[in-house]
């Protein structure tokens, strides 16, 4: 049983020593970045919706001359 709990102790300080390692995006680049995606899932939305729109019209012109 120690053998497990040092391997788990063993993987949290190298969490930690990674931790250390990482460097945050500045905060105007987080707000510009979710900007721009939000931008993207909204265009997409909305070439989406206008697909299926065109998509009903035209099935719904053959299905009133078949």
């Amino acid at each position: 049983m120690t053998e497990a709990a040092n391997k788990i102790t063993e993987y949290f300080k190298g969490v930690k020593a990674e931790w250390g390692k990482i460097t945050w995006p500045e905060r105007k680049q987080v707000i510009a970045q979710t900007i721009v995606v939000l931008v993207i899932v909204i265009a997409f939305t909305l070439y989406t919706y206008g697909l299926d729109i065109i998509f009903k019209g035209i099935l719904q012109v053959f299905k009133l001359t078949a």
